[in-house]
């Protein structure tokens, strides 16, 4: 039984983690000059750059991700940018006592999504994708 839902559960996993990127990233193009004074108050280098690297991670991740296309690396990519982020801007173990509940529960979460993400590197996309397509 499961595996007659292999298929259909790969592509709703690509579209729920999508949905996680993609509006972060349109979010980082309307609001760029408060996403950039937002990498800024972390510390990172040079953030009007990063922010245009977080734009585009976001966006053509996700997209790819939605078609099945290079899902693989999408996925590393995405995983990568993930990892590095939570340990940017949900540092819980910098934040005062009141902050850290909230703070530590984003880590946390982003932990989990770049679980999610491995596996999808490791497994692939599934049949119903372009990667499917293209191997065939």
């Amino acid at each position: 039984m499961i595996a007659k839902l292999q298929n259909p559960l790969y592509l709703a996993g690509r579209i729920l983690i999508a949905v996680l990127f993609l509006p972060a990233g349109i979010g980082k193009i309307t609001g760029f000059a408060g996403t950039v004074a937002y990498i800024a108050s972390a510390g990172l280098p040079v953030p009007s750059l990063a922010a245009v690297v977080a734009l585009c991670v976001e966006i053509v991740g996700s997209l790819a991700l939605l078609s099945g296309f290079c899902t693989r690396i999408a996925a590393l990519v995405l995983a990568v940018f993930t990892l590095v982020a939570s340990f940017a801007f949900h540092d819980y173990w910098a934040v005062p006592a009141a902050q850290q509940f909230v703070t530590q529960l984003l880590f946390f979460k982003n932990i989990a999504v770049v679980g999610g993400l491995l596996i999808l590197a490791a497994s692939g996309a599934g049949a119903w994708s372009l990667d499917a397509r293209r191997a065939a």
